[in-house]
């Protein structure tokens, strides 16, 4: 047999292996979903379930090592950090957020870099849970979770690490209780001057002011208010907080289809996109009551870049805060721009601050390919020097800011898996 001959056996054999693959890959995409999805594999233990909010702790698994994203492996960390670290995801997004994909796993990382991981899960708000504002997940619902969170490990000093929203909300508690136990605070896309960018917050940010300027000359003649329609009719149904994330990346959510038929044959990416497509595709509902907070105080009158915000009986004193800090922005984000992030550092009185600029636009800033090398690798390292550990506590200098480019009632501890969770079990053990 010649080498052409060879050749084209050997490209007929591969032609047929990809053909086959295509088919079985498209029969689980079109009847087995389920089996594709690879989000939510971590194991957690839940040391509070509330009517609505929840929060988990993400334990040191068996294994010696988890695999990253370029396909290496990195040692877990036994020797862990003496001050934990809360996530705090934003508000109408899974869980998942966090831990998307088994390689790409917010949570899995943290833990291997040695932090004692918890996450508070604002649950899924349904229509009795619209009039939930501002005060009630950054203060009541916050100062619960921290609480419990604060009892479970035996600390009182915890790091807080927030993604867009998630890091609002931080802020804000950080503001109304100035909690000396609050060591760290690390904000990842978290939008502070309204009125600084170009982007979509910032024509929102204008549209609310268009509203609120009628709505004030009217309430001259009538008892109408803006800040007085009811939440219920303010809420943000999950089909279009799902429209809102997909307008951050409107190219990726138009192209993503014909990617999907064109790379059919590969397993990986098939699980990649379903995962990534299911996560999108499953928002929650936004809560009105905190559109309201929004809209009515926040937005229009910029009262976050000024350093105080008003809502309802509240205020919160941004300028009062004394936390290490750590600010992030995506580079291309067209949500939350740089400079709309940038302005906490001017903010906060914090003597150790810095602000930075990292790959990716506003979701792939937290849970893109590059941010396992850019904001996860970097808030851990900052992290670490500022946690001390259990068997010494590391000296940190204080910094300036600095810019750089691209670089209910709880229920007793116990494991829970979900039925998501069963089937991926089995399927790793199967594997094996």
């Amino acid at each position: 047999m010649n080498q052409l001959t060879k050749r084209l056996v050997h490209q007929g054999l591969a032609l047929n292996q990809r053909l086959s693959a295509t088919a079985a890959n498209s029969v689980d995409w079109l009847f087995k979903r389920d089996t594709l999805i690879q989000s939510g594999r971590t194991w957690f233990e839940l040391v509070l379930d509330g009517d609505l909010m929840s929060v988990r702790y993400y334990d040191l698994p068996e294994d010696d090592e988890i695999e990253l994203t370029d396909g290496s492996r990195m040692r877990i960390q036994r020797n862990q950090h003496a001050v934990p670290l809360v996530l705090v995801p934003p508000l109408g997004v899974t869980t998942e957020t966090f831990d998307l994909l088994p390689h790409r796993s917010l949570v899995r990382y943290l833990v291997a870099r040695g932090f004692k991981v918890y996450l508070i899960d604002w649950g899924k708000p349904k229509k009795e849970h619209a009039h939930l504002g501002l005060k009630d997940y950054s203060h009541d619902m916050m100062g619960e979770a921290l609480e419990r969170i604060r009892r479970h490990s035996g600390s009182e000093d915890l790091s807080l690490m927030g993604w867009c929203m998630g890091g609002l909300l931080c802020l804000l508690y950080q503001g109304q209780l100035r909690d000396k136990h609050i060591r760290n605070l690390v904000t990842v896309a978290s939008p502070i001057d309204i009125e600084g960018g170009t982007g979509l917050v910032a024509g929102l940010s204008g549209v609310a002011q268009a509203l609120n300027g009628p709505a004030a000359l009217v309430s001259n003649y009538s008892s109408f208010r803006l800040n007085t329609l009811d939440p219920a009719r303010l809420s943000l149904p999950p089909w279009m907080t799902t429209l809102v994330f997909k307008m951050t990346d409107p190219v990726s959510s138009v192209t993503t289809y014909w990617d999907l038929v064109t790379g059919l044959w590969d397993r990986e990416f098939v699980e990649s996109y379903s995962t990534t497509s299911d996560y999108l595709n499953n928002m929650l509902m936004y809560p009105g009551g905190v559109l309201k907070d929004m809209t009515a105080s926040v937005v229009t009158d910029n009262q976050l870049a000024k350093g105080r915000v008003k809502f309802g009986d509240q205020v919160a004193r941004l300028d009062t805060i004394e936390t290490n800090l750590l600010a992030f922005a995506g580079a291309t984000d067209n949500l939350v721009q740089p400079e709309m992030a940038e302005k906490i550092v001017d903010i906060v009185a914090s003597k150790d601050k810095e602000f930075r600029v990292a790959p990716g636009g506003h979701m792939g800033v937290i849970i893109g390919s590059k941010a396992q090398n850019a904001v996860w690798a970097e808030s851990a390292e900052w992290l670490a020097q500022r946690s001390g550990s259990t068997q010494a506590k590391a000296k940190v200098k204080a910094k300036t800011k600095t810019k750089a480019k691209a670089k209910a009632k709880p229920k007793a501890k116990t494991k829970i898996k979900t039925k998501a969770r069963a089937k991926a079990r089995r399927r790793a053990s199967t594997a094996n």
